[in-house]
């Protein structure tokens, strides 16, 4: 037999042997797909057992922050813009003055009203003496008819004169008060637009300043058009209360009502707008911002409820993992509603008692075993008070005999 040829036989012989020993070493028999699992880890998980509760159901939608009332003070008459009184941003009260305008052009204007009407009084009782003087000269015949119709006319004319005057007088007091500008409303008050010393006009567009108020202020929520009929029906069995939060839903800002549900839906996106009434006591709400707004429109009476943080999305639907007797999970597609509440309410595939997985989500897949580390009874009794330990009885004195 040549070298080569031996060779191989050589190499042949210790694969084999090698193979041999592997097999004796790996136990000599393949092993089971459960002893397999039985090497994976457990995933550790906390678990939620789905129980019956009343759940309010809210519906959600987005919501624009608007003031309560909304002014711009402009001028009322011309002049010179004596004094700015009020602080931007300061809170004032209905009333409060805000700015004076030079009063001296409409204080004159008053005056010399005023001394019209003096001289018009003055001149209608020199007419009626004349005219009481011609009505006892007339049965005599000292006085013509026509004098003493004259006369009366006169008096007539004197007396709507007199009235012009009282309307003179009371449009140069209106004017004089326009010169004093107060506010209109219990509100804060915005940015200065126009500074004292400027001639302002009534025709001016700017301003003087824009008062907003904010306490109470408004909310208009956008909600599906679907959704009317059961606002329509909360708003008629009473007073809808809606929770305004921040736009990420993390924080909640205020609490307040629903005052209305808008004439028309809005037929280009199919919504409908509700306006809420908030008191905003902590003035955490301001104009212009967006909020989420959540809607209470009823009461779910003995619902099942699961943690909305056992809910996973995939390609058929809403799931959640569903721990079995066995420790491993089943991925159950459920029939769900009052998302984005804490707990949602499983009106298909769970039934009462079953467990479901509320961490460690994206480590599961069906089949997966799972552990925890303290069940919710554990948790209960960890969080209730521990009991007072018993103190132990003083020794007995034994008397000397």
């Amino acid at each position: 037999m040549s070298m080569s040829k031996t060779r191989a036989v050589f190499l042949a012989a210790g694969v084999l042997i090698l193979t041999a020993l592997a097999w004796i070493l790996s136990g000599g028999m393949p092993r089971s797909r459960a002893a397999d699992r039985e090497l994976v880890p457990a995933i550790a998980v906390d678990a939620a057992t789905a129980t019956r509760a009343d759940v309010p159901v809210h519906l959600q939608g987005l919501g624009t922050v608007q003031a309560f009332y909304t002014v711009k003070v402009t001028a009322r008459v011309d002049g010179q813009l004596d004094k700015v009184a009020f602080v931007e941003g300061q809170t004032l009260k209905k009333g409060a003055l805000l700015a004076q305008i030079d009063p001296r052009p409409f204080r004159a204007a008053l005056d010399q009203a005023l001394a019209t009407r003096a001289k018009d009084e003055a001149q209608l009782a020199n007419a009626r003496q004349d005219l009481e003087r011609y009505e006892m000269l007339a049965p005599q015949d000292l006085a013509s008819k026509q004098t003493v119709d004259t006369s009366r006319a006169l008096v007539a004319q004197l007396q709507a004169q007199l009235k012009a005057d009282e309307a003179a007088i009371e449009n140069a007091r209106t004017q004089l008060s326009y010169t004093t500008i107060t506010s209109p409303i219990d509100g804060r008050t915005g940015i200065r637009l126009v500074d004292p010393g400027n001639i302002v006009r009534a025709t001016d567009t700017s301003g003087i300043v824009v008062m907003t108020q904010i306490q109470p202020i408004t909310v208009m929520i956008t909600v599906p058009e679907n959704t009317l009929g059961t606002l329509a029906q909360a708003m008629a069995a009473g007073p809808v209360s809606v929770v305004a939060l921040s736009s990420d839903g993390a924080s909640e800002l205020d609490q307040g009502h629903v005052a209305l549900i808008d004439n028309q839906i809005d037929p280009a996106t199919g919504t409908v707008r509700l306006k809420a009434i908030f008191p905003n006591a902590q003035q955490r709400l301001w104009p212009g911002q967006f909020v989420t707004a959540r809607v209470l429109v009823s009461t779910a009476r003995n619902a099942l409820t699961i943690p909305a943080s056992a809910l996973q999305r995939g390609p058929n639907g809403i799931f959640a993992y569903v721990i079995k007797s066995d420790s491993t999970v089943d991925a159950r597609i459920l029939q769900v509603s009052n998302e984005g509440e804490d707990r949602v309410i499983v009106s298909g595939g769970l039934r009462e008692g079953e467990r479901v997985a509320t961490s460690n989500l994206y480590r599961l897949q069906p089949g997966a075993r799972v552990r925890f580390s303290e069940t919710e009874q554990d948790v209960a009794a960890r969080r209730a008070p521990a009991a007072a330990p018993a103190t132990p009885s003083a020794p007995k004195r034994h008397e000397a005999s």
